[in-house]
Order: structure tokens, then sequence, then C-alpha cells
């Protein structure tokens, strides 16, 4: 079969690679169909990020049933399935509370295991999430990057009725602008430095959007003084800067959920730290997306809105093909972040 492998810090080669079999009672072989490029990986390809060497990286992926284990009796060979990546121990504390994304001995799917980036996957039953018939194939890909945004909703309790502002437009941002929309917010703001970005999302639906490059947090601030209640922001973009601005920005008792992944330390001056506690702000810290019961409700909510047609994929996607192109095109980020998805589709 083919497979995307990394060998080495920034080598991406695709290969013939063995065929996985099924080991264990609850392994299940799944056939890929389609795969992303998830921006984690990029550390994991360009900055040592990886767990071992080689490896074939890949967690936002969909595919066909192929074979099952003996113990698996609710999948069947031509099932639709997406990857649920992580792989909690479901009996530590945390795991009996239902917190599985705080789980501290867990496996993961693409990352301390062989991932998606390849023909052929064996994985545990409990890492996939078997998709409605209604769906296509294809768009299961993109259920882990939705639930993202939706984990923060979740923890956030719902964002109804709700002003949501995504500061970082995204993929994830993208994500989440779109389901708010479809979960009913009253308006969704987009905020982001790049103006085609900006574009696509007034595209997809945004109310309003906003380039923080030329607009300082205080013309933001003031641009958002009507729907400044009962606010839900949705920090994405995972930079000091971007934590700083959507501190800044929020409103009266507004929630900030910080869902971007900081790679630099973060510093809040005292003014900035004072806004919190001036503007009664709630601080969520959102880690991956999942709940309970296993793997939890942000991934039924995905699978609706993708087989409702409520969510546009394609203008996120900048590059599609097979895994020559695919590798091509990630060896081409050179650790740069993507500019729109990156995805491997099989025949």
């Amino acid at each position: 079969m083919k497979s995307v492998v990394i060998h080495a810090e920034g080598s991406v080669r695709v290969e013939e690679r063995p065929l996985p079999f099924i080991q264990a009672a609850d392994d299940v072989l799944v056939r890929v169909i389609c795969s992303g490029l998830c921006g984690s990986d990029i550390p994991r390809i360009f900055a040592k990020g990886a767990h071992y060497y080689p490896i074939t990286l890949g967690h936002e992926f969909s595919g066909y049933v192929e074979a099952c284990g003996t113990d698996v009796a609710d999948l069947k060979v031509g099932d639709g399935v997406a990857c649920v990546p992580l792989l909690p121990c479901f009996s530590c504390p945390e795991c009996e509370k239902g917190y599985y994304s705080l789980c501290k001995h867990y496996q993961f799917v693409g990352s301390r295991s062989e991932g998606g980036n390849a023909e052929y996957v064996v994985v545990k039953r409990a890492n996939l999430f078997r998709l409605p018939e209604t769906m296509t194939i294809e768009d299961g890909a993109f259920i882990e990057p939705i639930t993202v945004g939706l984990h923060a909703f979740h923890l956030a309790s719902g964002c109804e009725g709700k002003n949501v502002i995504i500061v970082g437009a995204g993929t994830i941002g993208l994500l989440a602008m779109q389901c708010a929309l479809a979960l009913g917010a009253s308006s969704v703001t987009a905020i982001d430095i790049n103006d085609e970005k900006l574009a696509l999302a007034s595209r997809l639906g945004a109310t309003r959007v906003f380039n923080s490059r030329s607009l300082s947090a205080d013309d933001i601030f003031s641009a958002l003084s009507e729907s400044r209640f009962d606010q839900l922001v949705l920090e994405t973009a995972g930079t000091p800067q971007t934590v700083t601005l959507a501190i800044d920005i929020a409103g009266p008792r507004a929630q900030l959920a910080l869902v971007g992944t900081l790679h630099h330390d973060l510093h809040l001056p005292a003014a900035i730290f004072g806004k919190i506690l001036r503007k009664e702000l709630t601080l969520l810290g959102s880690w991956m997306n999942y709940s309970a019961p296993w793997p939890g409700e942000e991934w039924e909510m995905a699978a609706r809105l993708l087989a409702d047609k409520k969510l546009q994929l394609a203008p996120l996607v900048a590059h599609s093909g097979d895994s020559e192109s695919f590798a091509q095109a990630v060896q081409a980020l050179n650790g740069s972040p993507m500019q729109g998805k990156i995805m491997l589709r099989f025949a």
C-alpha cells in the first residue's frame, strides 16, 4: 500500500508499505479515502515534534471498514467511518467523569501510533465514528476539525442567541464560524490579519469582519458596541497577540474560549489583565474535542451538520491530490502555516 512517511525532520516521502493486519479483537482495518493535514502535524514534520521515526501521520481521515476483530459487533465491512484520534484509558478519575480530553494515559492515532496518511490503517474500535449514510465519505475527514470548535461551544453551554466572535479565520475558525451560524448564533464576527481569509468569511456568512492589522483593538471594540452583550469569543489563532486582542475586544461578561495552542510565552500587561476583572470575563480553556458519552455530542452534531449540508467545505481546501501530490504540497510548506486545507485523497 502507499503511505506518506516522515523519516526525519522535514523529510516527507511516499513509500510502499506492507498492508497492516488485525491483531487484537477490538481492531478494525480501514481503507482510507480522504485524510487532511492538521496544523498540529506541521511541527511534527518540521520541528522535531514526532514521537518516533519513521511515522505515518494523519488523524483527520475517513474511509470504509475493510475488516473487524472478533469483538467488534457494531460495525460491518463497507461502513463509512471517520477517525476519532484520541484513545483515552477510560479508567482514570478524569475518564470516569467523562473528561476524556484530560486523560493523562492516552494514545493518539497519527501521532503516538500510525495514522491515516496511508491507503489502509488499523485502529481500535473506539477510534472510529460511524458516518450517516446520507453523508459523503470525503466530508467525514472534516469531522475531527469541526468538533474542535463544537467542543468550545459545548463548554460554553452552546452558542444559540449569542454574539459569537471568531479571532483567527483559519480552517478551525471558519468551521466554528459556520457551525455558530447553523446553531442559531445572533451574529458572527470574524477577525484576522489576512484580507483573503476575511473575504472568505464574508462569503461563508459572517455578519461582519475586521482586519486587526489595519484596525486597533479599540476600533474593533467600538464597532462591536451594539452587540457587546451575550458574547462568546473564540480565540483560534493561538498567538500571544490574538489572546490579548480577544480580551481587549470582549464585551461585558463575555465568555472567552481559548482554543488555539500557544507556541510562545504569553505576557499580559496589568492593563489587559485588569480587563478580565473589570469586564468580569469568563475564560474557558478548550482542549481537544471529546465529552461523554464517548466520543461526545460534538461528534454527533458535526455529522448532523454535514449530513444536512449546513457547512461549506470546498472553499477551505487549498490543495487536494493523491499521495505524491499531497507529499509535495506538505514538503513545500517547509514549516510555514497552511493557507488552506491540504487533503490527501485515495482512489
